[in-house]
């Protein structure tokens, strides 16, 4: 047989093997997983570590001797309430004002948009000073609510309106508007349609932005401080109680108000999203 006869009839040579592109990326996904993981550690969980462990420092009959006393429990409950009415009302109004920033067009859109982002701009303390000149004993509106619980509300609202506004405003940009027409061609009125296809697929951008809003609003310190005068039973608020136990020296104590505003963050933020998750499971 000829050397020709044989390179034809011979089996074509196998091809080497390449290294496969995941083989070569596996180690960069746990590499990814830990660096963050160490940032976190080092920025949020292992400082978290050190409140929780400084506040039973003294025992957790202490810890419980801090946290009940009349006046932190009177601090508390202001914070509470307070943030809590502070979410309700900028669920519905932010919503709104994400609606008419996204649904219409009118002179100053620009203006207004970037208006909402102010809150995050501003220092607190700044946002505090500005409210006390506006609703204090001599502002041009008139209008004193200084020292009072009003007060701590106005200075929660300012601070917060721009999360729930920045959480539903993609979501309601990014809607698909075709189910909205086919409703209204079916007959269906504004708030009918609104009601039954739009506000089903905005809860959860709402919910996060109500989440995000407590979690500012019940540590809030900057914006309340001046304008609140710091009453107590009155006009103290939880975040204001911390600072006036580190100021006595009380460091402990003010550790354990800090561990229950974290519980209280960290449960709220826990139920919402899971009726977060359950909304979108429902929608699908």
């Amino acid at each position: 047989m000829s050397a020709t006869a044989v390179s034809v009839g011979a089996a074509p040579a196998a091809p080497v093997p390449r290294p496969r592109a995941g083989g070569r990326r596996s180690w960069a996904a746990p590499l990814a997983a830990g660096a963050v993981t160490a940032w976190l550690s080092a920025i949020v969980l292992i400082p978290l570590a050190a409140v929780v462990v400084r506040s039973t420092a003294d025992g957790w009959a202490s810890f419980w001797a801090a946290v009940t006393t009349p006046q932190t429990l009177a601090a508390l409950s202001l914070s509470l309430g307070a943030s809590l009415a502070v979410v309700a009302i900028n669920a519905v109004v932010g919503t709104i004002i994400a609606w008419v920033l996204v649904r219409d067009d009118f002179p100053g859109q620009s203006v207004a948009n970037a208006l909402i982002d102010l809150p995050f701009a501003l220092p607190t303390i700044v946002a505090g000073l500005t409210l006390l000149a506006l609703y204090g004993v001599r502002g041009p509106l008139g209008v004193n609510v200084a020292y009072t619980r009003v007060a701590v509300g106005l200075a929660l609202l300012f601070v917060t309106l721009p999360f729930v506004v920045r959480a539903v405003q993609p979501v309601l940009a990014e809607l698909d508007r075709e189910m909205e027409q086919a409703a209204s061609a079916l007959g269906a009125s504004g708030a009918t349609t609104f009601r039954l296809i739009v506000l089903p697929n905005l809860v959860p951008a709402i919910l996060s932005g109500m989440g995000l809003g407590f979690a500012r609003a019940i540590g809030e310190f900057g914006s309340v401080v001046l304008i609140s005068g710091n009453i107590p039973f009155e006009t103290e608020v939880a975040a204001v109680r911390i600072a006036s136990q580190v100021e006595n020296d009380n460091v402990t104590a003010a550790a354990a108000i800090a561990v229950v505003l974290l519980a209280i963050s960290l449960a709220l933020l826990l139920a919402m999203g899971m009726v977060e998750r359950w909304s979108r499971q429902h929608d699908q």
